[in-house]
């Protein structure tokens, strides 16, 4: 989901934060003592979304993670963020309203969100012990960046007629399956360019 401005009155507490966080009408990200309404996102930021969730929901299914999109807060310290999708495997219970525990955090990339999602929130995400890929998607064209602790945090980039491995789930996805339904000028000429 994109970011939007702070709002004019955006410097909470913590405490205040997460008080008016369940009543507010837009969900909003905490970072660094301020508020940001979370805008609404585009069809291909929402297919890639769906895509990922479907995809890492039924490789999962009947083990202990388990996957989310969009409605669960990640704790970054004191920072609390929506990322688009993310994988739990610390058996979550039913009333919580965010996760500690991510070991996938996977965020679509859009004009609004680039940079914090690349360097605020990659700081941040990198530094919770849990997590082991931070995967970063581009809607308007075709690229996928998989940044791994395995690796050092060191980026792997992934395009058209490419598998990425989701190491700490143990899936791998053709980067085709990703962009299932996405419009954009990447996947339309290389479906347009496949045998029939």
């Amino acid at each position: 989901m994109a970011l939007d401005k702070p709002y004019e009155n955006d410097y909470l507490s913590e405490e205040e934060y997460l008080a008016t966080e369940p009543a507010a009408d837009l969900k909003r990200e905490y970072i660094d003592g301020r508020v940001y309404a979370m805008a609404g996102a585009g069809y291909n930021h929402n297919c890639i979304a769906a895509n990922m969730l479907g995809e890492f929901r039924n490789h999962l299914k009947g083990t202990p993670c388990a996957t989310f999109m969009a409605d669960i807060k990640v704790k970054l310290g004191k920072d609390y963020v929506y990322p688009d999708v993310l994988v739990d495997c610390s058996k979550m219970s039913g009333s919580d309203v965010f996760s500690t525990s991510p070991v996938i955090i996977v965020e679509v990339l859009s004009r609004s969100t680039r940079k914090t999602d690349t360097t605020t929130k990659l700081i941040r995400y990198i530094n919770l012990p849990s997590l082991q890929e931070y995967v970063l998607i581009e809607p308007d064209i075709v690229s996928v960046q998989v940044l791994r602790r395995s690796k050092n945090w060191l980026p792997d980039y992934f395009f058209l007629g490419d598998e990425v491995t989701f190491e700490s789930i143990g899936l791998t996805l053709p980067v085709e399956d990703i962009y299932d339904r996405v419009d954009n000028p990447d996947i339309n000429e290389f479906k347009a360019a496949k045998p029939i």
